[in-house]
């Protein structure tokens, strides 16, 4: 017997993957709204639209089993359609219709005006920065970029995303002044890559300047940066950072790997000595700045003297954050036509050191902060703490400050100074001063 949902025409969005996605679901959703649509972000809807990851191979195994939970509960009857968008979507558009054809529509990565249409609404150009963010309400996401232009060999990004493309610098300064009038007082800049901004519109590297800018609005209070390239790294990003108290002094900077056969198959244009000494200019330019790394393991070809190189790197560069990813062989790379030779135990065994280390050398920076007193946003309640954050520290990848909530009260989105009294590998406990 066939059931049906009980809320009637109303659309619900699911999220997969990156920030990124988690933005573009956000400005689909304030399309839908303005259009007069209910729409809800991962609740209860009989029509679902499923916004895809399809950077790696886990990534997008999680992609197609969501797809398939949702299939499996239209053809029960408990919902009434299903769309999917995103990057797996934009990649495998035709093997994903011809596996899974119970989907009824699937849109790419540019296709938000046809998806709104088969929605039964129109894309408003006018909309500019109108979203219906789905983070806690002191922080949002704010995309200044989309697409790639860098040749990284085991990257599959610019085959889903296309080119480089800035966003004009009115827009986001208007776009951060409406989020500011909603409460938000943090904003995450995202894009690819931060330090390719500007090119494509001022045929300039414009980062700095637009956080000259963005640091004028009112309300809002850190400005925090995610995804930089070390190649061709702006250093002016630097002076601003350590002259405007509004910029976190942190940076998320993805490294990759350090060893020079690696980086050079990688196409990542630089060397150990280069990025050693990148990571030094940091430092000495803002000397109490948080980096942040992602770095791959496993990579075709990484001998084990590649990777022990790339372990004592790690020991002595001391990042404050670090994550580390198994190597995934992408179709349409130009790392595809290597042979993946690093077996996947090997691959895991290795992320396991590399993480073990990170942990040890996250336990040793945090016990230094047991009796120093830090400004932090409090981002909601867990049982019986306040979790909150440093400057240093990006929600959900990094670094939470634990406060005991049934000693003290405080308000959700509120800057509070804490005092450090305790610490953990990856948390830190205080309380209020």
């Amino acid at each position: 017997m066939r059931t049906k949902s009980l809320k009637r025409n109303r659309i619900n969005v699911v999220t997969l993957g990156c920030s990124k996605n988690v933005y573009d679901s956000e400005v689909l959703m304030g399309q839908l709204r303005a259009n007069k649509k209910d729409v809800v972000h991962e609740g209860e809807g009989n029509v679902v639209v499923i916004n895809t990851c399809g950077f790696i191979a886990n990534a997008k195994e999680e992609s197609i089993n969501t797809i398939l939970e949702y299939v499996q509960k239209k053809e029960a009857g408990v919902i009434d359609k299903v769309y999917v968008t995103g990057c797996l979507s934009e990649r495998y558009k035709p093997d994903l219709q011809k596996e899974i054809p119970n989907v009824d529509a699937y849109f790419g990565t540019s296709d938000l005006p046809n998806l709104l249409k088969t929605l039964g609404a129109d894309y408003k150009h006018e909309l500019i920065g109108e979203r219906l963010t789905t983070t806690p309400k002191n922080y949002a996401y704010l995309k200044i970029a989309e697409g790639c232009d860098r040749p990284c060999s085991f990257c599959a990004i610019p085959i889903m995303r296309g080119k480089h493309r800035s966003k004009p610098m009115e827009e986001l300064v208007i776009e951060s002044q409406k989020l500011a009038a909603k409460g938000v007082k943090e904003l995450i800049l995202i894009a690819q890559d931060l330090t390719y901004y500007g090119l494509d519109l001022y045929k300039k590297r414009n980062l700095a300047e637009l956080l000259q800018a963005l640091v004028q609005v009112e309300g809002i209070e850190w400005i925090r940066l995610h995804y930089a390239f070390p190649t061709g790294f702006p250093m002016d990003v630097l002076t601003v950072m350590r002259q405007e108290p509004k910029i976190c002094h942190y940076l998320d900077i993805p490294l990759q790997h350090i060893s020079d056969s690696v980086l050079k198959s990688m196409r990542r244009g630089t060397t150990q000595a280069k990025t050693t000494q990148l990571l030094k200019d940091f430092r000495a330019a803002v000397p109490n700045m948080a980096i942040r790394t992602t770095l791959i393991v496993g990579y075709p070809g990484e001998t084990e003297e590649d990777f022990m190189n790339l372990k004592s790197w790690v020991e002595e560069m001391r990042f404050e954050r670090l994550g580390c990813f198994t190597y995934s062989h992408e179709e349409n790379t130009h790392a595809y036509s290597l042979e993946d030779d690093v077996p996947e135990t090997v691959k895991q065994a290795r992320a396991n050191e590399i993480m073990e280390l990170q942990s040890q050398i996250s336990w040793e920076l945090n016990q230094e902060k047991i009796g120093q007193t830090f400004r932090c946003i409090i981002d909601r309640k867990e049982g019986n703490y306040f979790i909150g954050r440093t400057e240093f520290d990006s929600p959900d990848v990094d670094n939470e400050v634990l406060i005991d909530a049934t000693q003290f009260y405080l308000k959700h989105g509120e800057f509070v100074d804490i005092k450090i009294h305790d610490a953990a590998d990856f948390d830190l406990y205080g309380a209020p001063v």
